[in-house]
């Protein structure tokens, strides 16, 4: 049977990390939830000098998602399993997981450590409210000028029959399955499930995505989607558009029973992995004691300052509804520091949001896609080449990646609309591109910058110079 199981990996308990001092109840700063932004925050205001109370239901997450499920450790397989080939997957599966294990390890152990050399008391107990800027945590109840919502999102699933067997694992379980399965069967088709399929079929792992959508890769231009398509498929994906997952049947092998295109279908499966995005962990905070209201999907809303509708209370990170990245999250503790205690000029309002997904070779965007663009009737030229064919780029033809392709859309003032830079270090050339269109550089400046050689940044040149 191929199981997911989620080891303990933090060295701290909660008693070990229990403070004494249980009569002061009344703090400058309250955090529910140890993320990018909650967590930054406390380190900060504690350094101010105030008083700084963080909560954390599990010791498993100090730190917060990235590092202990999330963005780090699942990049940490990628790069782990990039270094296997054929037959050694099987037998290094065990390896690949320590090696994940113990940089989340080192991480969490890291992260508490730094909050409370900086003063934060960490209460490692789940909260809630029950009144306004007042929290109950442990049989405790604690107050505070400043509140902090921080609880981020977890993985959504499926009401279906079938979808409680231990070897159906969302994006967490997956990284932990005992075995590695010969056949994985992913519902979904997004970044999530993107990266994970690219991850599995490195290991040599036979992978089937089923997407309720009728086409492959949706926020990407249709070319950029049909590339990327084509090339997971020549390295052994099978993908099935337009297909509503309606239960799974367990026996020796699972048998995940599907509608595709209005025909049932049956697909045999090691292990089903669903990855259909992620929504807020808003429930039984007590969040109607605080007055703080949530949207239709069970987000908080905020403002461009992450204000909730209750006064002195906040919400930051993925539980607001926003782009659900780490660097928006810290960007978040950014607005609500200037927000309470600096001069209130930052805000949420028209950033400029780079993104990428770990396939292989990175698939990176910044702006607007064609399809939006269209939709505002705004006119565009597409710049965009094969990276293979970019002469004065090098550097991919020297590692031997030169897989992908580049895309600018350009406005008719020569503004950079949008981007998508699929190819190696294109999670880092983005960040320029991203750089150069909040300070309204225009593609032919971006293009005629001097760039050291041989470089993966070339792709600029080649493209927009």
């Amino acid at each position: 049977m191929v199981a997911a199981v989620d080891p303990n990996n933090s060295k701290h308990s909660t008693e070990k990390r229990h403070f004494v001092n249980q009569e002061q109840h009344d703090y400058d700063v309250a955090v529910i939830g140890f993320g990018k932004a909650g967590k930054t925050i406390a380190r900060k205001r504690a350094e101010a000098g105030d008083s700084v109370v963080l909560f954390e239901q599990s010791p498993r997450m100090y730190g917060g998602t990235c590092i202990n499920v999330g963005c780090v450790p699942t990049k940490k397989l990628l790069f782990e399993a990039h270094k296997t080939t054929g037959s050694d997957a099987r037998a290094r599966w065990e390896e690949i997981k320590e090696a994940r294990n113990a940089l989340v390890s080192t991480m969490n152990e890291a992260n508490l450590d730094m909050v409370e050399q900086a003063g934060v008391k960490v209460v490692t107990a789940r909260a809630k409210f029950v009144g306004a800027r007042e929290i109950e945590a442990d049989q405790q109840r604690y107050r505070a000028k400043t509140v902090i919502i921080n609880t981020g999102a977890s993985a959504r699933t499926l009401d279906i029959p079938g979808i409680d067997d231990p070897r159906v694992v969302d994006s967490t379980g997956v990284q932990f399955l005992e075995q590695l399965p010969k056949q994985l069967l992913i519902v979904g088709g997004g970044p999530i499930a993107m990266e994970f399929a690219s991850l599995f079929i490195s290991l040599d792992v036979q992978v089937r995505m089923l997407d309720q959508s009728p086409q492959f890769g949706g926020p990407f231009d249709r070319d950029v989607a049909d590339a990327v398509l084509e090339h997971l498929q020549d390295q052994g994906l099978e993908f099935i558009a337009s297909a509503d997952v309606q239960r799974i049947d367990a026996d020796e092998q699972l048998k995940v029973h599907a509608t595709v295109d209005g025909a049932e279908r049956s697909f045999d499966a090691d292990a089903v992995l669903v990855a259909i995005g992620r929504q807020a962990n808003t429930q039984d905070l007590g969040l109607e004691h605080a007055g703080v209201d949530v949207d239709d999907r069970g987000s908080v809303v905020v403002d461009k300052h992450l204000h909730t509708s209750a006064d002195g209370v906040y919400a930051v990170g993925d539980v607001n509804g926003g782009p659900q990245f780490t660097y928006i999250s810290f960007d978040d503790h950014r607005v609500v520091l200037d927000d309470r205690w600096g001069e209130g000029a930052r805000d949420t309002a028209d950033r400029v949001i780079p993104t990428a997904t770990y396939i292989d070779p990175p698939l990176a965007t910044v702006g607007r896609n064609e399809a939006q663009l269209e939709r505002e009737g705004i006119s565009f030229e597409a710049k965009k080449a094969k990276i293979a064919d970019i002469a004065v780029m090098p550097r991919p033809k020297i590692v031997e990646q030169t897989t992908g392709m580049a895309k600018f859309l350009i406005g008719e003032d020569d503004q950079i609309l949008g981007a998508t830079l699929w190819c190696v270090d294109s999670q880092e050339i983005i960040n320029t591109v991203a750089l150069a269109m909040r300070v309204g550089m225009t593609a032919t400046e971006l293009g005629g910058q001097i760039i050291t050689h041989p470089a993966n940044s070339e792709v600029l040149n080649g493209v927009l110079g």
